[in-house]
């Protein structure tokens, strides 16, 4: 449900977001502890946590700063957004109503107004708050002033303000939803069922939860096959586990209660999950965040909002703000597994990553069934690389696969690669060909099984054709062009050679590989200057702990010593000789 409106009012609060982050750079100054205790040492902690997306300390500092400079608006609305950025209203209560008295009537300090006064159903004042002047946005204001109503026992006014908001441009489908929703509460499930299946006149495109709400509708109207074409229209033949709950009750003639909004506060934090839903694609994950966490705030059963917002601090890397959220979704519930999932994931991203493969591999006892859960098992190990008992979590995820997919060629190539890797050639080269089965033009596969033959001087042609495709597929990764230039290279083309391994090393400069891949190259061409300069480059990106690398330092530091030429004749148990010049 996209809107030019809702654009503007993301633009807007993007804008009053860059007064609190502008200046935060991740590079900045580290500020020590005595430091911050002084006013513009707070302050300047407080960027430098900003900068780390690590909302919970800069609230800390810049309320430490506002003890010193109490009149500071600015300071002030940096502080209520670092508490929203974490979800603590009541931290940004007091300081977004010292704003409203000292006149501010800024987008972050109405934001945690009006939640804090949904929360407490507070809905005549929370109407009059609404009146007059723009506080939130058009969308949100108005959308919680109908909700509002609906609090207030004013249902006609609340189905006015929906009615108005759905004839102006942009703002119909949300107008509609949430119409849709108030009247589903009320009791009136035909009139909510007549908007969200269009009959109307005007169709709507829900999201997951338009759907769930309007399946729940269908149930209590006690039309469970119509539900259950919803959810398969929605969510296809294999859903998640947890539509697959919903459908199992369906199925087994349980009515579904309608929980999608079970209150006035309800309707508000869905206001602002349908904002997050929307801003998730539009603005950055820090502003989509405030909306999301009041959403979780008003509504904390709401679990694909608590979903949403893992997601959000995983793609601002705090792993340990997403594990807290993750926490947060109840054992029970059908969505654990995924909450699991992603706090595994988040464990391991943080550098936990036994703690990561042991949450796994529990949920691979509980949930068995789950192939995702086994393949995300296999990834942590085959990362770890704990390749053999990688391979066992991918048998269990095909096994239970059955018949595979398109969809399904990672599998394959992630238990080939963990194959290749514990000298099993034959089974890893025929899971290789079945990912390409499944999706022939797939560039990872066809540069992995490509170079792997390369490497093995087998199929040198098919090699080189596989990787070919890799590289026009994916011009700019400087891997697959490298395995382009050492196929060439191995079916002794040095010429030919030469432009696609510079080309790797300008798209993937410090790789040490790489590096000294274009070093044999420029050898066998005669450019040897060039080429020992190379190889010099190469050993520089490695360690002495590096001497397992495919890209060998010993050997590196033999080839700058003697040449390329004796090495390989000194690989191949020949004799040589070295002539004074080392060539």
């Amino acid at each position: 449900m996209t809107s030019k409106l809702l654009g503007q009012t993301a633009r807007r609060a993007v804008s009053v977001l860059a007064l609190a982050v502008a200046l935060l750079s991740p590079g900045g100054l580290l500020v020590g502890s005595a430091l911050a205790d002084t006013a513009s040492g707070a302050f300047l902690a407080a960027r430098q946590a900003m900068g780390a997306n690590d909302f919970r300390s800069a609230a800390t500092y810049y309320t430490r700063a506002l003890i010193r400079d109490p009149s500071n608006t600015g300071l002030m609305e940096s502080a209520v957004l670092a508490h929203l950025a974490m979800g603590d209203v009541a931290r940004a209560l007091p300081i977004a109503t010292r704003m409203a008295a000292l006149g501010g009537n800024t987008q972050i300090e109405n934001l945690a107004l009006v939640a804090d006064m949904a929360a407490r159903e507070d809905w005549p004042t929370l109407l009059a708050h609404l009146e007059g002047s723009e506080r939130v946005g058009p969308l949100v204001d108005q959308l919680v002033a109908a909700w509002a109503s609906v609090g207030d026992g004013r249902m006609s006014d609340a189905i006015a303000r929906f009615d108005t908001m759905a004839q102006a441009e942009g703002m119909t489908a949300f107008a509609l939803y949430h119409k849709a929703l108030a009247l589903a509460l009320a009791g009136d499930l035909e009139g909510a069922d007549a908007i969200l299946s269009g009959s109307t006149g005007t169709p709507i495109q829900a999201g997951r939860r338009g759907s769930i709400a309007h399946a729940q509708i269908l149930s209590q109207l006690d039309r469970p096959s119509e539900a259950l074409e919803i959810l398969r229209i929605a969510f296809g033949d294999e859903p998640d586990p947890s539509i697959t709950a919903i459908a199992d009750q369906l199925t087994a003639g349980a009515p579904l209660p309608f929980d999608t909004v079970t209150s006035a506060r309800d309707g508000i934090a869905e206001v602002f999950d349908s904002v997050a839903g929307v801003l998730a694609a539009e603005a950055s994950p820090a502003f989509t965040l405030l909306y999301a966490r009041l959403a979780l705030h008003l509504n904390p059963r709401n679990v694909e909002g608590a979903l949403r917002t893992a997601a959000l601090y995983e793609q601002l890397e705090r792993w340990d703000y997403a594990t807290e959220v993750y926490n947060l979704i109840p054992a029970a519930h059908p969505a654990a597994h995924a909450a699991e999932l992603g706090r595994a994931e988040a464990l391991r991203r943080s550098g936990r990553t036994e703690a990561a493969i042991e949450a796994l591999q529990a949920l691979a006892r509980t949930r068995a069934d789950l192939p995702m859960v086994h393949i995300t098992l296999g990834d942590a190990l085959r990362i770890a690389e704990r390749h053999a008992e990688a391979t066992v979590a991918y048998d269990r995820a095909v096994d239970l696969i059955g018949t595979p997919t398109e969809a399904d060629w990672f599998v394959f190539f992630a238990r080939g690669i963990t194959l290749e890797r514990t000298d099993r050639w034959d089974e890893a080269e025929a899971d290789f060909r079945q990912a390409l089965a499944l999706n022939p033009d797939q560039p990872q596969v066809l540069n992995y099984l490509g170079y792997s033959l390369v490497e093995q001087r087998r199929n040198l042609e098919e090699a080189l054709e596989m990787i070919e495709r890799a590289v026009a597929a994916r011009p700019e990764d400087g891997y697959i062009t490298d395995s382009l230039g050492w196929a060439l290279y191995r079916m002794g083309r040095y010429d030919d050679a030469v432009a696609p391994m510079e080309r790797a090393v300008e798209l993937a400069p410090v790789d040490p590989v790489i590096t000294d891949h274009l070093g044999d190259v420029y050898w066998m061409v005669g450019r040897r200057v060039e080429a020992r300069f190379q190889w010099t480059r190469a050993l520089s990106f490695l360690t002495p702990e590096d001497e397992d690398h495919e890209a060998n330092p010993a050997r590196i530091r033999r080839k700058l010593e003697v040449g390329l030429d004796v090495v390989k004749a000194e690989e191949a148990g020949l004799p040589v000789e070295v002539s004074n010049d080392g060539n």
